[in-house]
């Protein structure tokens, strides 16, 4: 367990290694500094991911003190009330019921026509680099294309959306081990600040409805049930948390790789036919979200460990990805990997709803870098955020 150290800035770089010691030594172990179980073995992971003995939250089933768990602090009210009325935190029945309102506006429909604002916006971010240069491949390109495609899915007019990614990143933060007082009262305060400007949009798009998501989220209704405002302002908040984060990580921490493997960005560029493959390689390869936590609502036993009732377990999706078990050779960086069952958008009823839409992004933004910017090569050695959870770069210089 020495290993597995996520404050250590040196297994941030690199926790792979220290997942192959995990799984070695079983499928389950406690973790004392978080409380957690761990969970590192890809067909562990894919089955609790789809175990209804568990859950994101115990609070249908619940309260604080008979689950045996401390109520948060009164001061991170407006985070909680934000984050528990989201999709991702919630359990049946009440998250069947908002993902089937969502999906009536969230559609494949929706999603594909976005496609051509995604290349558009991706080709122009690109050119933009390519002419200054090179530059901060992270702030140029990764982070403005996912930032733009949600805001223009939710309908955010495009002078309001300066302060999306700060909000965004000071409201995940809470969701790394072990938060900080100072990280918890930034993600309050943006919490309080982006909940009130969404609750003007929502009051404007009812007036004025349009082509956006929020007007679809205000129209969508089933047997005569509605989002009630609440859940609209936390399903917005979590489409742009979730939808953007994850592919600003898999672009940077994937070109990172690519970087580090020479013969296989070679190989792409000399056949553009790889690039779908290629964009499920590198979300396995480094995996953009690397723990995910879920509640045990029923004991549970994992090779004869029994977990009770009340026990939190993480899950190491990282781990879960390179899993000799289920990847040949899983610490190769193989663009031609064929059989992919990585875990990084999740599994079973959570299973990442934006999916379709990262994939169109992270191909799109691929496919520029290589047709505009064929000799794109790194500029310096890039530094890693502290972070464990939601693991990325803190920029990535690239020239062309």
């Amino acid at each position: 367990m020495t290993a597995f150290d996520p404050w250590d800035p040196a297994f941030v770089a690199d926790p792979y290694p220290a997942y192959a010691e995990l799984r070695a030594e079983g499928r389950v172990q406690h973790y004392e500094p978080t409380g957690q179980w761990l969970v590192s073995h890809h067909a562990d992971v894919s089955a609790l991911l789809r175990d209804k003995r568990l859950g994101r939250t115990y609070q249908h089933r619940f309260t604080h003190e008979d689950f045996g768990r401390t109520a948060p602090p009164a001061e991170h009210e407006p985070f909680h009330v934000l984050n528990d009325h989201g999709m991702l935190d919630l359990e049946p029945p009440d998250h069947t019921r908002i993902r089937r309102l969502v999906s009536k506006a969230f559609t494949p429909r929706t999603v594909e026509r976005l496609r051509p604002y995604v290349h558009g916006l991706a080709a122009e971010l690109v050119s933009g680099l390519v002419e200054a240069g090179g530059g901060d491949l992270l702030s140029d390109v990764a982070e403005p294309l996912p930032v733009a495609v949600i805001a223009e899915m939710l309908g955010i007019p495009e002078s309001d959306r300066a302060p999306l990614r700060p909000w965004s990143a000071d409201i995940c933060g809470m969701y790394e081990l072990n938060p900080s007082q100072e990280t918890a009262a930034q993600a309050v305060r943006a919490s309080v600040e982006f909940t009130e400007y969404l609750r003007e949009l929502i009051e404007v798009r009812r007036k004025e409805p349009g082509e956006d998501l929020i007007s679809g989220l205000i129209a969508a209704y089933d047997e005569g049930d509605r989002l009630t405002e609440q859940e609209m302002i936390s399903t917005c908040v979590l489409l742009l948390n979730a939808g953007h984060e994850a592919t600003v990580n898999a672009t940077v921490n994937g070109w990172w790789a690519l970087f580090r493997h020479p013969d296989q960005l070679a190989a792409l560029r000399a056949d553009r036919s790889l690039v779908p493959t290629v964009v499920e390689e590198l979300m396995r390869y480094d995996t953009p979200l690397q723990l995910f936590e879920r509640w045990v609502l029923d004991d549970i036993e994992i090779d004869g460990t029994t977990i009770p009732r009340g026990s939190e377990i993480a899950m190491l999706f990282g781990s879960a990805n390179h899993d000799p078990a289920v990847f040949d050779a899983p610490d190769k960086l193989d663009l031609a990997r064929r059989d992919n069952p990585h875990i990084s958008f999740s599994a079973g009823i959570h299973y990442c709803i934006g999916a379709p839409l990262a994939r169109i992004e992270l191909a799109a933004s691929l496919g520029a870098l290589l047709d505009r910017a064929p000799t794109l090569h790194l500029a310096a050695e890039p530094e890693r955020k502290p972070n464990f959870v939601i693991r990325g770069l803190r920029s990535l210089n690239v020239a062309v």
